[in-house]
Protein backbone atom coordinates (compact mmCIF):
# COMPACT_ATOMS: atom_id res chain seq x y z
CA UNK A 1 0.00 0.00 0.00
CA UNK A 2 1.28 3.45 -0.91
CA UNK A 3 0.70 5.53 2.23
CA UNK A 4 0.76 8.78 0.29
CA UNK A 5 3.44 10.47 2.41
CA UNK A 6 6.35 10.53 -0.04
CA UNK A 7 8.06 13.91 0.33
CA UNK A 8 6.21 14.76 3.54
CA UNK A 9 8.32 16.35 6.27
CA UNK A 10 8.35 14.50 9.59
CA UNK A 11 9.77 15.44 12.98
CA UNK A 12 10.30 12.46 15.28
CA UNK A 13 11.11 13.19 18.93
CA UNK A 14 13.34 10.89 20.99
CA UNK A 15 14.42 8.96 17.91
CA UNK A 16 17.95 7.90 18.74
CA UNK A 17 16.70 4.44 19.69
CA UNK A 18 13.65 2.35 20.47
CA UNK A 19 10.18 3.24 19.27
CA UNK A 20 11.13 6.72 18.04
CA UNK A 21 13.93 5.37 15.89
CA UNK A 22 11.67 2.65 14.54
CA UNK A 23 9.02 5.18 13.53
CA UNK A 24 11.60 7.40 11.81
CA UNK A 25 12.83 4.42 9.77
CA UNK A 26 9.28 3.40 8.83
CA UNK A 27 8.35 6.90 7.68
CA UNK A 28 11.56 7.27 5.66
CA UNK A 29 10.90 3.95 3.93
CA UNK A 30 7.60 5.45 2.78
CA UNK A 31 9.54 8.33 1.22
CA UNK A 32 9.10 10.91 3.99
CA UNK A 33 11.95 13.26 4.90
CA UNK A 34 12.59 12.82 8.60
CA UNK A 35 14.28 14.96 11.23
CA UNK A 36 15.50 12.85 14.13
CA UNK A 37 15.80 14.39 17.56
CA UNK A 38 17.48 13.29 20.78
CA UNK A 39 20.43 13.58 23.13
CA UNK A 40 22.92 11.20 21.54
CA UNK A 41 24.49 12.93 18.57
CA UNK A 42 26.70 10.00 17.59
CA UNK A 43 23.77 7.59 17.56
CA UNK A 44 21.49 10.00 15.71
CA UNK A 45 24.12 10.60 13.05
CA UNK A 46 24.57 6.85 12.57
CA UNK A 47 20.80 6.40 12.33
CA UNK A 48 20.60 9.07 9.62
CA UNK A 49 23.44 7.53 7.63
CA UNK A 50 21.64 4.18 7.66
CA UNK A 51 18.34 5.74 6.57
CA UNK A 52 19.96 7.79 3.81
CA UNK A 53 21.84 4.73 2.56
CA UNK A 54 18.51 3.09 1.76
CA UNK A 55 17.85 5.90 -0.70
CA UNK A 56 14.15 6.38 0.01
CA UNK A 57 13.35 9.23 2.41
CA UNK A 58 16.03 11.70 3.48
CA UNK A 59 17.12 11.95 7.13
CA UNK A 60 18.80 14.65 9.21
CA UNK A 61 19.18 15.11 12.97
CA UNK A 62 19.39 17.66 15.77
CA UNK A 63 20.48 17.48 19.39
CA UNK A 64 17.65 18.49 21.71
CA UNK A 65 16.76 17.64 25.30
CA UNK A 66 13.10 17.59 26.34
CA UNK A 67 14.06 18.63 29.86
CA UNK A 68 15.73 21.87 28.69
CA UNK A 69 13.81 25.16 28.87
CA UNK A 70 14.83 26.10 25.32
CA UNK A 71 13.73 22.76 23.84
CA UNK A 72 10.81 24.16 21.82
CA UNK A 73 12.85 27.05 20.45
CA UNK A 74 15.70 24.71 19.52
CA UNK A 75 13.43 22.30 17.70
CA UNK A 76 11.27 24.84 15.87
CA UNK A 77 14.36 26.68 14.64
CA UNK A 78 15.81 23.40 13.34
CA UNK A 79 12.52 22.44 11.68
CA UNK A 80 12.51 25.71 9.77
CA UNK A 81 16.14 25.49 8.66
CA UNK A 82 16.35 21.76 7.93
CA UNK A 83 12.84 20.87 6.75
CA UNK A 84 11.25 24.22 5.89
CA UNK A 85 8.20 23.20 7.92
CA UNK A 86 6.57 20.04 9.18
CA UNK A 87 3.71 17.86 7.96
CA UNK A 88 4.03 15.00 10.46
CA UNK A 89 4.84 15.38 14.14
CA UNK A 90 5.67 12.33 16.22
CA UNK A 91 5.52 13.25 19.90
CA UNK A 92 7.62 10.65 21.66
CA UNK A 93 9.28 10.94 25.07
CA UNK A 94 11.21 8.68 27.37
CA UNK A 95 9.28 7.09 30.19
CA UNK A 96 9.82 7.91 33.87
CA UNK A 97 11.57 5.65 36.33
CA UNK A 98 9.50 2.85 37.90
CA UNK A 99 8.01 3.37 41.34
CA UNK A 100 4.90 3.49 43.48
CA UNK A 101 2.65 6.44 44.28
CA UNK A 102 4.61 6.95 47.49
CA UNK A 103 7.74 7.46 45.40
CA UNK A 104 6.10 10.38 43.54
CA UNK A 105 7.74 13.35 45.19
CA UNK A 106 6.80 16.86 44.10
CA UNK A 107 10.22 17.26 42.50
CA UNK A 108 9.92 14.10 40.43
CA UNK A 109 6.39 14.95 39.36
CA UNK A 110 7.44 18.39 38.21
CA UNK A 111 10.51 17.12 36.38
CA UNK A 112 8.64 14.51 34.38
CA UNK A 113 5.61 16.73 33.80
CA UNK A 114 7.81 19.23 32.00
CA UNK A 115 9.54 16.66 29.79
CA UNK A 116 6.60 14.31 29.13
CA UNK A 117 3.60 16.66 28.97
CA UNK A 118 4.42 20.37 28.84
CA UNK A 119 7.10 20.17 26.14
CA UNK A 120 4.85 18.00 23.96
CA UNK A 121 1.95 20.44 24.17
CA UNK A 122 3.98 23.61 23.66
CA UNK A 123 5.92 22.16 20.72
CA UNK A 124 2.71 21.00 19.06
CA UNK A 125 1.19 24.45 19.49
CA UNK A 126 4.28 26.02 17.93
CA UNK A 127 4.03 23.82 14.84
CA UNK A 128 0.25 23.89 14.38
CA UNK A 129 0.08 27.16 12.45
CA UNK A 130 2.05 25.77 9.55
CA UNK A 131 -0.15 22.68 9.37
CA UNK A 132 -3.30 24.82 9.42
CA UNK A 133 -1.99 27.05 6.64
CA UNK A 134 -1.24 24.08 4.37
CA UNK A 135 -4.49 22.29 5.26
CA UNK A 136 -2.80 18.99 6.10
CA UNK A 137 -1.07 17.51 9.10
CA UNK A 138 -0.57 14.46 11.25
CA UNK A 139 0.10 14.60 14.99
CA UNK A 140 0.81 11.25 16.58
CA UNK A 141 1.68 10.99 20.26
CA UNK A 142 3.28 7.84 21.62
CA UNK A 143 1.96 7.17 25.13
CA UNK A 144 1.54 3.88 27.03
CA UNK A 145 -1.03 1.17 27.55
CA UNK A 146 -1.10 2.48 31.12
CA UNK A 147 -3.45 5.18 29.81
CA UNK A 148 -6.27 2.64 29.63
CA UNK A 149 -5.06 0.09 32.17
CA UNK A 150 -2.60 1.32 34.83
CA UNK A 151 0.60 -0.69 35.01
CA UNK A 152 2.00 -1.87 38.32
CA UNK A 153 5.01 0.03 39.69
CA UNK A 154 4.71 2.72 37.01
CA UNK A 155 2.80 5.29 39.05
CA UNK A 156 4.42 8.33 37.42
CA UNK A 157 3.66 7.10 33.93
CA UNK A 158 0.10 6.13 34.89
CA UNK A 159 -0.41 9.64 36.26
CA UNK A 160 1.12 11.74 33.49
CA UNK A 161 0.37 9.85 30.27
CA UNK A 162 -3.43 10.16 30.63
CA UNK A 163 -3.03 13.95 30.58
CA UNK A 164 -1.86 13.59 26.98
CA UNK A 165 -4.93 11.50 26.18
CA UNK A 166 -7.27 14.26 27.33
CA UNK A 167 -5.22 16.88 25.51
CA UNK A 168 -5.06 14.90 22.25
CA UNK A 169 -8.80 14.22 22.19
CA UNK A 170 -9.58 17.87 22.84
CA UNK A 171 -7.13 18.98 20.17
CA UNK A 172 -8.72 16.63 17.64
CA UNK A 173 -12.09 18.36 18.03
CA UNK A 174 -10.47 21.75 17.50
CA UNK A 175 -8.31 21.13 14.43
CA UNK A 176 -10.06 18.40 12.44
CA UNK A 177 -11.56 20.94 10.04
CA UNK A 178 -8.04 21.98 8.99
CA UNK A 179 -7.22 18.53 7.61
CA UNK A 180 -5.09 17.67 10.65
CA UNK A 181 -5.48 14.45 12.58
CA UNK A 182 -4.20 13.80 16.09
CA UNK A 183 -4.10 10.39 17.73
CA UNK A 184 -2.48 8.55 20.62
CA UNK A 185 -0.64 5.31 19.92
CA UNK A 186 -0.36 3.02 22.93
CA UNK A 187 2.43 0.44 22.98
CA UNK A 188 2.21 -2.67 25.07
CA UNK A 189 5.32 -4.77 25.68
CA UNK A 190 7.50 -3.91 22.69
CA UNK A 191 11.07 -5.20 22.61
CA UNK A 192 13.19 -2.13 23.36
CA UNK A 193 15.88 -1.18 25.86
CA UNK A 194 13.13 0.51 27.90
CA UNK A 195 11.39 -2.85 28.24
CA UNK A 196 14.69 -4.42 29.26
CA UNK A 197 14.95 -1.83 32.04
CA UNK A 198 11.39 -2.42 33.24
CA UNK A 199 11.76 -6.19 33.23
CA UNK A 200 15.05 -5.84 35.06
CA UNK A 201 13.37 -3.69 37.71
CA UNK A 202 10.57 -6.25 38.06
CA UNK A 203 13.10 -9.05 38.44
CA UNK A 204 14.94 -7.16 41.16
CA UNK A 205 11.70 -6.32 42.96
CA UNK A 206 10.39 -9.89 42.92
CA UNK A 207 13.65 -11.81 43.24
CA UNK A 208 13.06 -13.62 39.95
CA UNK A 209 15.26 -13.79 36.88
CA UNK A 210 14.48 -11.57 33.88
CA UNK A 211 13.75 -14.71 31.89
CA UNK A 212 11.14 -15.82 34.43
CA UNK A 213 9.58 -12.37 34.46
CA UNK A 214 9.23 -12.47 30.69
CA UNK A 215 7.75 -15.96 30.62
CA UNK A 216 4.96 -14.80 32.93
CA UNK A 217 4.37 -11.54 31.04
CA UNK A 218 4.32 -13.18 27.60
CA UNK A 219 1.89 -15.83 28.84
CA UNK A 220 -0.54 -13.04 29.75
CA UNK A 221 -0.45 -11.56 26.22
CA UNK A 222 -3.05 -13.16 23.90
CA UNK A 223 -0.60 -13.43 20.98
CA UNK A 224 1.89 -15.08 23.34
CA UNK A 225 4.92 -12.87 22.79
CA UNK A 226 6.38 -9.38 23.04
CA UNK A 227 5.92 -7.06 20.09
CA UNK A 228 8.57 -5.96 17.62
CA UNK A 229 9.56 -2.34 17.04
CA UNK A 230 8.87 -2.82 13.33
CA UNK A 231 5.27 -3.85 14.05
CA UNK A 232 4.70 -0.82 16.21
CA UNK A 233 6.37 1.51 13.71
CA UNK A 234 4.23 0.18 10.85
CA UNK A 235 1.11 1.06 12.83
CA UNK A 236 2.47 4.55 13.43
CA UNK A 237 3.27 5.04 9.75
CA UNK A 238 -0.27 4.09 8.77
CA UNK A 239 -1.77 6.56 11.24
CA UNK A 240 0.35 9.26 9.58
CA UNK A 241 -0.78 8.26 6.10
CA UNK A 242 -3.14 9.84 3.64
CA UNK A 243 -5.40 6.78 3.96
CA UNK A 244 -5.83 7.43 7.71
CA UNK A 245 -7.37 10.86 7.12
CA UNK A 246 -10.62 9.85 8.86
CA UNK A 247 -8.95 8.53 12.01
CA UNK A 248 -8.57 11.24 14.62
CA UNK A 249 -9.12 11.69 18.34
CA UNK A 250 -8.44 7.99 18.82
CA UNK A 251 -6.47 5.84 21.25
CA UNK A 252 -4.93 3.10 19.15
CA UNK A 253 -3.45 0.06 20.88
CA UNK A 254 -0.50 -1.94 19.64
CA UNK A 255 -0.21 -4.42 22.48
CA UNK A 256 -0.97 -7.91 21.18
CA UNK A 257 -4.35 -7.76 22.93
CA UNK A 258 -2.76 -7.44 26.38
CA UNK A 259 -5.09 -4.75 27.75
CA UNK A 260 -8.26 -6.34 29.09
CA UNK A 261 -10.44 -3.24 28.93
CA UNK A 262 -12.84 -2.66 26.03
Amino acid sequence: MDLGIKGKRALVLASSRGLGHGIAVALAREGANVLLCGRSGETLEANCKAINAEGKGRADWIWADLSEENFVETVTTAVKSKLGGVDILINNTGGPTPGTTEDMTAERLETYFFSMVLRVITLTNALLLGMKEQGWGRILTVASSGVIEPIGNLALSNTLRPALAGWSKTLATEIGRFGITTNLLLPGSILTSRLDDLDGAAAKRTGKSIEDVRVVKEAAIPVGRYGKVEEFAATAAFLCSQQASYITGSLVRCDGGAARSL
